[in-house]
């Protein structure tokens, strides 16, 4: 066996991140998806604050 074709531990799958599934990826990428989020995060950021100002 050579050198270029020994596989180190450090360069087996378990090592990388796992690849986005297409329903993964849509949500990424759908606009709509992200406002409403958006929005969301927004909404719990807000609830937190006028929590602690009461």
């Amino acid at each position: 066996m050579t050198d270029q074709n020994r596989v180190y531990s450090a360069n087996k799958d378990e090592f990388y991140p796992p690849i986005p599934t297409k329903g993964t990826k849509r949500r990424r990428t759908n606009l709509l998806i992200q406002l409403f989020s958006f929005f969301r995060l927004n909404l719990k950021i807000m609830l937190i604050v006028v929590k602690g100002h009461s």
